[in-house]
């Protein structure tokens, strides 16, 4: 008996231990969660992006995802056997103070079959620089995750065919795609976790902005409160110790703009809502910032009985005739059943269609007008009143978000996130035709006045609380 029980607590002792040395196991797991982490674990797209500031936790989850992935067990993607990634670091000197030091933080020791250095010895892994690491994959096979700096060249990066690429930190364009190339016959996927030090970069333009709308492009800014494990007294000291500047890209994880974003206040996870079906009586006017070598921005807009409003839909394209455009608008208002005016849609356009040329000898409103869009071309073009005004609605003084964009809105999204102060008296006229229509809507936003039909028994309230009111006064007045 007395050798069953030193036997039991024998077992109990070596479960703890492995409880407690079993890092990846603990990662997201208890009571306290890291949202913003878990959010891009479960995001199934080829091309994801966090920006975070310093200790954010952006780190954490790049390590975190190329584990589970090499030893095949991640809890939202499909799993292989077999996989072969590469872990992409700025130096070999980051590599091994980063990256590398995260994977051997949580890939569980029982699971690494062999360890080969550049540097170093395998038995001290975590002093040296180490090349690859061959890990037990759940379904049998033998994974191997290979570590790669930036400052080998391009030409290091070149011939192998991989399934994944997590790039800690920005690397050069040229590194970038030749990863893209590594993965493209396995249909792999690449992700990247950085704080964005060096202003606006092609990852600002290619991933942020996704400027070319890529559909398999997804980011997100994780900043130090989104971090649940770190100490809120030390992060109001650190704020308190770094300049306006700092906090926006090694707090914020937001990356540097030339006089400043314009919206600072937009919050892609506040502002950008999925789309859901618009009742008729929120249904606004359509707004309209015409253009012919440079972009149609056409948007679609709601308002709510609180005010709130809605960007439902988008029409944005360039080259094309008046006739071509109001074809299309008059397509996407007959998908959302979108209310008109003995047949003629209604939308708030730029003063300056009223405008003939030389080239026409018809303006554009009145060439949309014959085409079945009544304009209304009386907007105020005040762009500062007009700013302040989108900014109150965006988020007002007291934290309130009045101004939601379908997610389908790709365009409108992608301009406001790079819309910014050329200087203290103007700001950059570069992709904002949705943003001078969106004002042109904000700054003539009606309320919406709709009353919502009453029943019969909502009636015969009305009807008997006047009556007790009347006799009340009648009463008082006897």
């Amino acid at each position: 008996m007395k050798e069953d029980l030193i036997k039991l607590n024998l077992i109990n002792s070596e479960l703890l231990r492995r409880k407690n040395e079993d890092n990846l196991g603990k990662y997201n797991s208890g009571k306290i969660v890291h949202k913003k982490q878990m959010k891009f674990h479960k995001c199934l797209l080829k091309n994801r992006w966090v920006f975070g500031g310093n200790r954010s936790g952006k780190t954490q989850c790049g390590a975190v995802e190329t584990v589970w992935l090499a030893l095949g067990i991640h809890p939202y993607r499909e799993n292989k056997k077999n996989i072969s990634c590469w872990v992409v670091s700025l130096t070999r000197q980051v590599q091994r103070d980063v990256a590398q030091s995260k994977i051997l933080y949580y890939l569980p020791p029982d699971k690494i079959l062999d360890i080969v250095m550049t540097s170093g010895k395998a038995g001290s892994a975590e002093s040296g620089v180490i090349d690859f690491i061959l890990v037990k994959n759940a379904f049998g096979g033998v994974s191997r995750i290979g570590f790669k700096s930036c400052d080998q060249g391009r030409e290091k990066f070149q011939g192998t065919s991989l399934d994944f690429v997590w790039f800690d930190e920005e690397p050069p364009y040229d590194i970038y795609q030749e990863c893209r190339m590594r993965v493209l016959d396995r249909c792999g996927h690449v992700f990247g976790t950085m704080t964005p030090l060096k202003g606006l970069s092609w990852v600002y333009h290619e991933i942020y902005l996704n400027e070319n709308s890529d559909p398999e492009v997804w980011c997100e800014e994780m900043e130090w409160a989104d971090n649940p494990y770190l100490s809120k007294k030390e992060v109001e000291a650190m704020t308190i110790s770094m300049s306006e500047q700092e906090l926006e890209t090694r707090r914020y994880g937001k990356f540097g703009q030339m006089g400043g974003l314009v919206y600072p206040e937009f919050c892609e996870d506040e502002n950008v809502i999925d789309p859901f079906p618009i009742p008729p009586q929120w249904q606004a006017r359509l707004s309209i910032d015409p253009g012919l070598n440079n972009y149609t921005s056409v948007h679609w807009y709601a308002v709510d009985y609180d005010g709130n409003i809605y960007v439902v839909a988008e029409h944005y394209e360039r080259g094309q005739t008046v006739e071509w455009h109001a074809a299309r608008i008059k397509e996407i208002c007959q998908k959302l059943n979108w209310k008109n005016r003995n047949g003629m849609y209604e939308a708030l356009i730029d003063s300056a269609a009223n405008q003939r040329t030389l080239a026409s000898a018809k303006s554009v409103s009145e060439l949309f007008y014959e085409n079945g869009i009544l304009t209304d071309s009386r907007v105020n073009k005040d762009v500062f009143s007009g700013i302040n005004r989108v900014k109150s609605y965006l988020k007002s003084g007291d934290g309130k978000r009045r101004l939601f964009i379908f997610r389908s809105c790709v365009n409108m999204i992608r301009e406001i996130k790079g819309y910014s102060w050329k200087d203290e008296e103007s700001v950059v006229k570069k992709d904002d035709h949705a943003m001078d229509e969106l004002r042109y809507f904000i700054m003539s936003c009606p309320e919406n006045n709709y009353k919502e039909p009453r029943n019969e028994v909502q009636k015969y309230k009305d009807a008997l609380i006047k009556k007790i009111t009347r006799q009340n006064r009648n009463r008082l007045h006897f």
